[in-house]
């Protein structure tokens, strides 16, 4: 039913009025810029991320210049003439460094003389993030026959949103945005939060504007034939805790805020500016880039995911003081997650153990070490998520250091254990054995209240998340029937983690000489796994529930969690091959990957966050069970999948993307909101083509297993080069030879072992 005061006049929405339009009584809402752009381009450095569209430009929905967790820049717009220029293209560069888009003039007005016809101008605009400062070039070029007299405005503003805000959460309160102030040559904007932190922005431009205002510069570019002429900014960021600041991740120290207004102009504003940032930029992709592994491959077109998906790695990855870190995802998630990167270093343990090393420094670092219900936390538990932003210091959102993930603590023992076992270092163990035996500690704990003995969850907080499994959102757990279970919540997949993390700290235990423990370990692992195979097994099915609640009641849904089981070999063998064969059916799987939800199900819905939706992380971690369980053929018809999706996202794989089935020169629905990049989506090829060539590394013994490898198809060699093994390194490559997969190596010092 319409409202009658609708059907007139016009409407309010953000501060602006709509005409409403009348059409044989149906109301048509009118367009609004005010949407979120589905083609975005991002930059990150540190703890700073700009997302701006295929123009450059900030519109102030969802994109932005952050800094921990707050946009600082909420618009930055380029106008000729008051109208935006037509766009040519506009992209990242390979290996994630600068943004380059290239636009054309529209029509100009006259200035005094003729007026410049359209696509006479080319306009390149050049952008690279180094630490806290932007710098941006903006090239113009006249190929026109005659002089062009250009008026070029630059518009820029701040709301100093926190990311929640920006997100959608209101607030009652916010903190104090000072005046803009123009002086020197500059434009100062300054915002003093309910943190007690000083956010400042110093935007500046060379050569100086013609005009110059709080919201805007002003230009008028003489560009004669044939000729070119540069424009450039740079927006430099301080955050300054205050007296009296409010605790947070920033005040500890851990994020590191250089002082950027105090360098001098010429290092801020200009083309040697540029070209320092884009320096320092290619130097710490470069050296992140020889840490790991080379892939290489006789197909270019998977070559060039492979590079992607590094470049991506690198984009995401921070050094912090404990190690690199890969933040989870941008734009919503540039943060430190904790299961997001276990995950990530899990994928990529084999080609660059150092990221693991990096993640399990700072997860231990910031292990809950007391009890609290407004975060989750709870001795031992290992860290969700950390924000720096200004509403998480003032406890607005429990996300400061929040610990509301039952999977995090378990998975972080599961990491320790593969990294050692890659890696041979037991003197990170020893460094980590205080943290390790706290987070079993904490597992076991919450195993004993359970009747069952099984891991489960449910949040201490209505400000905390309802669900606390990989599926976190509302509606991701629930009956066949559709309704949602009381709590506590055992979720299948977090049984299989729990129960690794028990045999993980046996063979740690079994290592130090306690003997008692190692035993007490080991039976608890598998208890948990008698208790699975007993309650979760749904012979009808053939499949595993997706959990128990409460009351000990299974929810019998078949959804994509069951596939980590395999991943993490719980099952029986036989029940584990039959798991597999649901998750190959039509059911689950779309041609471009395994849906998180089987089809038929209730709240089923292929564009839902979790429900129906395809997750490249999730289908790593089935492709790994697959392999595991003797379906390797099918765990290299997940990687061509995802391939083939790939090369319809730009070489890019999303967070997700919707899990309606593949249809005939179509290419896989995109998920409006989804991160890209996301760090578990851009490790997924890695641990892919792990369990596609059946790759296992012993460090103790020196030793590189190789059992059974398999190629996509289009694929007839793949070199894996410097994987190093202790001091050594080896270069592997596989080989298509009278139809099966040959294994070769270089000359070595490390043992490669062929398991037929």
């Amino acid at each position: 039913m319409q409202d009658p005061e609708s059907l007139g006049g016009v409407t309010r929405e953000g501060g602006v009025d709509h005409p409403v339009q009348e059409s044989d009584g149906a109301f048509i809402a009118p367009e609004t810029p005010e949407i979120a752009s589905a083609d975005q381009h991002v930059l990150k450095s540190g703890d700073t991320f700009i997302v701006n569209d295929p123009q450059g430009d900030i519109t102030g929905v969802d994109d932005g210049l952050f800094v921990n967790d707050t946009r600082v820049l909420s618009s930055l717009r380029l106008t000729f003439g008051g109208r935006r220029p037509s766009l040519l293209s506009g992209s990242v560069s390979s290996d994630n460094t600068a943004f380059t888009a290239h636009l054309t003039n529209r029509p100009l007005p006259p200035l005094g003389g003729s007026t410049t016809p359209e696509g006479v101008i080319h306009v390149e605009r050049e952008r690279v993030l180094s630490g806290t400062m932007m710098t941006e070039a903006i090239e113009l070029t006249n190929y026109g026959t005659e002089e062009a007299v250009v008026p070029l405005s630059i518009s820029f503003a701040s709301d100093f949103r926190d990311m929640f805000e920006v997100r959608g959460l209101k607030r009652e309160r916010q903190g104090t945005i000072a005046p803009p102030r123009v002086e020197d040559g500059e434009v100062r904007l300054e915002y003093i939060g309910l943190d007690k932190v000083a956010r400042r922005v110093r935007i500046e431009f060379s050569p100086t504007p013609d005009k110059l205002f709080a919201d805007r510069a002003d230009f008028t570019v003489a560009l004669p034939a044939q000729a070119c002429v540069s424009v450039y900014l740079s927006v430099a960021i301080e955050v300054e805790p205050l007296a009296g600041a409010a605790p947070s991740a920033l005040s500890a120290g851990i994020i590191q805020t250089p002082n950027c207004l105090a360098d001098s102009k010429e290092m801020r504003v200009g083309r040697a500016a540029v070209r320092a940032a884009l320096v320092d930029a290619h130097i710490v992709m470069r050296e992140r880039r020889r840490a790991a592994a080379h892939v290489r491959s006789s197909n270019p077109l998977f070559n060039a995911w492979i590079n992607r998906s590094i470049a991506d790695l690198g984009l995401l990855t921070t050094d912090l003081p404990t190690g690199p870190y890969p933040y989870a995802g941008i734009p919503w998630f540039s943060t430190p997650f904790g299961r997001d990167a276990i995950i990530t270093s899990l994928q990529t343990l084999w080609l660059t153990p150092a990221l693991a090393s990096g993640v399990l420094r700072f997860l231990a670092a910031h292990q809950a070490l007391e009890d609290s219900a407004f975060r989750d936390a709870s001795v031992g538990k290992i860290m969700h998520e950390m924000r720096k932003s200004e509403m998480a210091a003032t406890g607005e959102v429990p996300f400061a250091l929040y610990y509301g993930g039952v999977d995090s603590t378990p998975l972080f023992v599961v990491l320790a254990g593969a990294y050692a076992e890659r890696t041979g270092d037991m003197a990170l163990i020893d460094e980590l054995w205080p943290a390790l035996e706290r987070a079993a500690a904490w597992v076991a704990g919450v195993c004993e209240r359970n009747p069952l003995g099984l891991l489960d969850y449910k949040r201490e907080s209505e400000g905390g998340l309802a669900n606390q499994g990989w599926k976190d959102s509302h509606d991701s757990v629930f009956h066949a029937d559709g309704r949602f279970p009381d709590g506590p919540i055992a979720l299948v997949e977090v049984q299989a983690y729990a129960s690794a993390a028990f045999e993980t700290m046996s063979k740690f235990a079994t290592h130090r000489g306690l003997v008692e423990d190692a035993v007490r370990y080991a039976g608890r692992a598998n208890k948990i796994r008698r208790c699975v195979e007993d309650k979760y097994w749904m012979a009808e099915s053939e499949f595993y529930g997706i959990a128990l609640d409460g009351h000990g009641e299974l929810c019998r849904v078949l959804a994509s969690n069951a596939g980590h089981l395999l991943a993490f070999g719980l099952p029986e063998y036989e029940r584990g091959r039959a798991v597999a064969g649901v998750l190959e059916s039509a059911l689950f799987h779309t041609g471009w990957g395994v849906r998180t939800l089987a089809a038929g199900q209730a709240r089923f819905n292929p564009m839902a966050y979790h429900n129906g939706s395809v997750w490249p992380h999730d289908n790593a971690l089935c492709a790994r069970g697959l392999a595991r369980y003797g379906r390797k053929e099918a765990a290299v018809r997940l990687l061509q999948a995802l391939f083939e999706a790939a090369v319809t996202f730009d070489m890019r794989l999303p967070e997700l993307f919707c899990g309606f089935p593949q249809r005939r020169g179509e290419p896989p629905t995109a998920y409006p909101v989804a991160c890209l990049p996301q760090a578990w989506a851009a490790g997924s090829p890695f641990m892919m083509l792990e369990a596609c060539l059946g790759v296992s590394i012993d460090a103790a013994r020196h030793e590189v297993r190789v059992e059974q490898p398999m190629l996509p198809e289009g694929i007839d060699w793949l070199e894996v080069g410097d994987l190093r093994v202790g001091n050594a390194a080896v270069t592997l490559t596989f080989r298509r030879v009278d139809g099966k997969v040959v294994a070769s190596a270089d000359r070595s010092d490390v043992k490669v072992v062929a398991v037929l």
